[in-house]
């Protein structure tokens, strides 16, 4: 009798299928359990009364105001947002590459110990949100320019640093090897053998980095910085909702125009090069770079940073001060329940904001996504409606959200669950419409021509194979998530942010270090149960 055994691949296949079950079930259960901890499913969580004050300022997006002394105010916000992000991302990308040799595979070789270390170190400060600096910055300097500056370079500066390495190590190793081979020691060998060939990915990054600062400069505005931010606050504050909605349209605006830059010179990297220092003469490339160099020394002026602020004896002794009130952390057993009570409301919030956006750029995407060939008229306005409206919904930082939610909502956790889900539904929804625009379109080509309708074909042509892709996206943005959190809880919305911001205001230095490193920690466990669930989905 013969035993026929099943095919070796099967089993693993298996074991795929039931790991990403588990994690499907598990991430249900998880949602739950943040619905129930939100009061959504139990309890009042709306706020009649103001729901006229709510319909004010929806009615205010089709009369913005336009009068030209706001104007002149609205344009001064716009060049200090500016300036605040050329140099908090100039700054960023400055640390960057200088820790990326200290955090690249490359410069360890064998030592996986002191890696590992080296990596650890990066997430203190990539762990708590620019606008945690920018709040612990403001103790140390007051309001000056470089509260900004560094509340966005520090933390971008060891994002930065994690990427660079990568991209650093995942270049081909010849040319680097044959410079070691003549003799030529390590560093120079890094700097000529592998900076070259990671050059256009370099590059690519930091300009990605520069769109990135123009929103966390807005958010820094929101807590006293300058510029857009700080003009949507006093708007939002006097109620004047037409102030509001011409300051979202300019940030809107500035968003835009970071975005199509940005892209131009990814894009111009990303096309075929006939020789190897193509980059290097590429006249476009080099308008580029030099006209944000240009832009930071205009910046550094506008602003009127000095470095002797850094190094001030005040700046010394609050520094000192600081240190010695910020250790040992408070471990007083009710302030660590306080802590952990806080910790799992972060936790729900950003569950449920993950989940929103995931749900809604789903049905999205489709809409969002740039149609190939020829399309109806209705269906192309149709595109460009909701890539508009993707674009102002992450174009308004998160606080902004959560002070309209709070209109309508009683102040707790899901107010800021939803300001999140918001916000982030307009990052997921253009990363997921970019996603379903890469998809081979042959599968919703066969179906139609089969006689499929549209909505057919996105179900059973598009969505199981865009659906890995938009998973792995909402799990990146849950790590963002976790950090984002702090916004809105220094808004009332519950969780760390909100622990963090009594603490602070009290000046319990003690308090305050237990907090950050509960942030830190906590982000780290997403970064590696997010990980995990990645991997489980390939």
């Amino acid at each position: 009798m013969t035993t026929v055994l099943p095919a070796p691949v099967a089993v693993p296949a298996l074991q795929r299928v039931r790991a990403r079950w588990a994690w499907g079930l598990g991430a249900v259960a998880v949602l739950a359990w943040s619905l129930v901890g939100a009061k959504l499913l139990s309890g009042n969580v709306v706020n009649p009364a103001g729901s006229a004050q709510f319909g004010r300022f929806a009615s205010a997006a089709l009369s913005p105001a336009l009068d030209r002394p706001f104007l002149g105010v609205l344009a001064s916000s716009v060049l200090i947002t500016v300036a605040y992000a050329a140099l908090g991302a100039a700054l960023a990308v400055a640390l960057g590459a200088l820790g990326a040799v200290a955090v690249a595979r490359t410069t360890w070789g064998r030592r996986r110990l002191g890696w590992a270390l080296s990596r650890g170190v990066l997430a203190v400060p990539r762990g708590l949100h620019e606008a945690v600096w920018g709040l612990l910055l403001v103790n140390l300097l007051g309001l000056d320019p470089w509260v900004g500056v560094l509340a966005i370079g520090i933390p971008y500066g060891a994002v930065t640093a994690k990427v660079f390495a990568d991209l650093v190590d995942e270049v081909p190793r010849g040319g680097q090897e044959a410079l070691l081979a003549t003799g030529v020691g390590r560093l120079p060998a890094a700097l000529y053998g592998l900076l070259p060939p990671a050059s256009g990915g370099l590059l690519a990054y930091s300009f990605y980095r520069l769109e990135c600062a123009i929103r966390s400069a807005v958010v820094l505005g929101l807590i006293g910085a300058g510029g857009l931010g700080y003009q949507l606050s006093l708007s939002f504050s006097a109620l004047r909702w037409d102030e509001v909605w011409s300051a979202v349209y300019a940030l809107s605006a500035l968003c835009v125009l970071a975005v199509v830059a940005g892209r131009a010179v990814r894009r111009r990297l990303a096309a075929p090069r006939s020789s190897a220092d193509r980059l290097r003469r590429d006249p476009a490339l080099t308008a580029a770079v030099l006209v944000t160099l240009a832009g930071v020394a205009w910046s550094w002026w506008y602003l009127a940073v000095s470095p002797a602020t850094l190094v001030s004896d005040r700046t010394g002794q609050q520094l000192a001060y600081v240190l010695r009130a910020a250790w040992p952390p408070d471990t007083d057993g009710p302030f660590l329940r306080e802590v952990g009570t806080a910790a799992v409301d972060t936790v729900q919030m950003s569950v449920i904001a993950i989940a929103l956006a995931t749900v809604g750029a789903v049905l999205l995407a489709g809409v969002a996504a740039s149609p190939a060939g020829r399309v109806s008229l209705p269906r192309r306005l149709a595109g460009i409606a909701v890539r508009l409206a993707l674009l102002v919904l992450r174009a308004v930082p998160p606080p902004v959200w959560a002070l309209v939610l709070l209109f309508v909502l009683l102040p707790g956790v899901l107010p800021g669950a939803l300001a999140l889900g918001v916000y982030t539904l307009g990052v997921l929804g253009r990363l997921a419409a970019e996603a379903t625009e890469e998809l081979d379109p042959r599968p919703r080509d066969a179906l139609a021509a089969l006689g499929a309708r549209p909505v057919a074909g996105w179900l059973y042509g598009v969505l199981p194979a865009a659906t890995g892709p938009v998973l792995a996206f909402a799990l990146y943005r849950w790590e963002v998530a976790i950090r984002d959190t702090v916004l809105v809880g220094l808004l009332g919305a519950g969780g760390l942010g909100a622990l963090l911001a009594s603490r602070l205001a009290r000046f319990d230095w003690g308090a305050v270090t237990t907090v950050l490193v509960a942030l830190v920690l906590l982000t780290v466990a997403v970064d590696l149960v997010s990980a995990r669930a990645r991997a489980a989905l390939r």
